[in-house]
């Protein structure tokens, strides 16, 4: 079998250098929160996929509910001949969702596809053209979603220029010293100086920042949105691809802010490591575009349904929701010692559930960022084999998305692993 270097040799020579490969380490099995890479050694995987793999790798419940599938049929288009899995799926995800009233789902196969769609529903709904974004958000790399996105390097850099009628205001930050009302003072702006409100469709957010830094709205952020959105008829789309299916403490973020929102996406751990998008929200709106108006040929793909449903199935029977409050409980317990041992370094630590991350800085400062820190602390963790990622608009933070279904014992394990890197490096 070949190696990592000679498989990394042979991916340069096809691959694009535009897509990357954060860690040069190929894999050949996984099971849970660990992956082998082909030359057998182990990893412990803090990254999931990036927020993939909530239910763990090849979770034998959702590997059996896929096998099964493909012995029925792997497609037949969800628009040409419908089947019953995706009906109940659309089924589940209405009752999930904390929006009142009545509902309907659309899927798609990427998070990007439904932040896509969920914008093409908003424009036909309201008969408006505009939608505001937050700087520091990400959206998907498909050019509108791109252009949705408030991060330039490496999302937007050399490929523009992006769609018109896309304005961004700040995102609230306390640790960084932006409040919610610089936010909503630039709203205000926006509405004076450069777009009237009733030409706006919606407002587009993650309830928690994920390339961004995983910085969470704040709840009265949440609410001056709605009561903005209440009083000019604008809609509010919740960007819950990284934030849904458990991973906040909560099956979704947005119950967590006793705030409605009329539209939210999903993808990521939806559907368990197979490629599954939706759309979801109020009926009155997904209703909105003519027939022939949404689809796609790989939309609702029966193996990824099948996977969904066992995904969901495997949430409920093994508490996930009330596992992922206990592992950001232990994460931020370990996190703050290692803050408390290191506080030039760690600027602060932070979470929704199991959605953890620490930024690094200088000299305990929140305005000196440092990215060169986060990258060999990710590059070394690796060689030490724990799987990390970063993140955040200096790239400076480490993000923390190991699966749920993950041991307390492996979760501290790959914590000893980071503290003995920490040491290496900042001691």
């Amino acid at each position: 079998m070949a190696s990592n270097a000679e498989l990394h040799q042979r991916r340069s020579a096809v691959f694009p250098r535009g897509m990357g490969a954060l860690h040069p380490i190929y894999i050949e099995r996984a099971q849970n929160a660990e992956m082998w890479d082909v030359e057998g050694k182990r990893y412990i995987d803090f990254a999931g996929g990036i927020a993939v793999l909530n239910t763990g790798h090849t979770h034998p419940t959702i590997t059996a509910a896929v096998n099964a599938q493909i012995e029925r049929f792997s497609h037949t288009c969800l628009m040409v001949n419908p089947y019953e899995s995706a009906v109940e799926l659309a089924e589940k995800l209405c009752q999930l969702v904390p929006i009142s009233g009545e509902k309907k789902a659309f899927f798609v196969s990427t998070g990007a596809e439904a932040v896509e769609n969920a914008i093409k529903i908003a424009r036909v709904a309201t008969g408006r053209s505009g939608v505001i974004a937050f700087t520091g958000g990400f959206h998907g790399r498909t050019h509108y979603a791109m252009g949705l996105t408030g991060k330039v390097v490496p999302y937007k850099a050399g490929f523009g220029p992006f769609p018109a009628e896309i304005f961004h205001v700040p995102y609230p930050v306390a640790y960084h010293g932006v409040s919610v009302d610089t936010a909503l003072q630039a709203i205000h702006n926006l509405f004076k100086c450069t777009i009237e409100p009733n030409r706006v469709a919606a407002f587009i957010l993650e309830p928690v920042q994920g390339e961004g830094g995983f910085y969470a709205a704040p709840p009265e952020l949440m609410r001056a949105l709605r009561q903005l959105c209440d009083l000019h008829g604008i809609l509010l789309i919740a960007d819950e691809i990284q934030t849904g299916f458990a991973r906040t403490g909560t099956m979704f973020a947005m119950e967590q802010y006793n705030v409605e929102a009329d539209l939210m996406t999903m993808a990521k751990s939806m559907a368990g490591g197979y490629p599954l998008a939706a759309v979801v929200g109020r009926a009155v709106l997904m209703d909105a575009p003519a027939q022939g108006g949404l689809g796609g040929t790989y939309a609702g793909s029966p193996v990824a349904i099948a996977a969904a449903l066992a995904v969901l199935k495997v949430m409920e029977e093994e508490g996930l929701v009330q596992r992922s409050r206990e592992l950001g409980a232990l994460m931020i317990k370990h996190l703050s010692v290692l803050q408390s041992k290191y506080p030039q370094c760690i600027g602060e630590v932070r979470g929704k559930g199991a959605m953890v991350a620490i930024e690094l800085v200088k000299n305990g400062d929140a305005h000196q960022p440092d990215a060169d820190l986060t990258r060999e602390l990710v590059q070394v963790a690796a060689k030490e084999g724990l799987i990390l990622l970063s993140c955040g608009n200096y790239a400076n933070v480490i993000r923390f998305l190991m699966p749920l279904t993950a041991s307390d014992a492996l979760v501290e394990e790959g914590l000893g692993i980071l503290a003995k890197v920490m040491d290496k490096l900042a001691g």
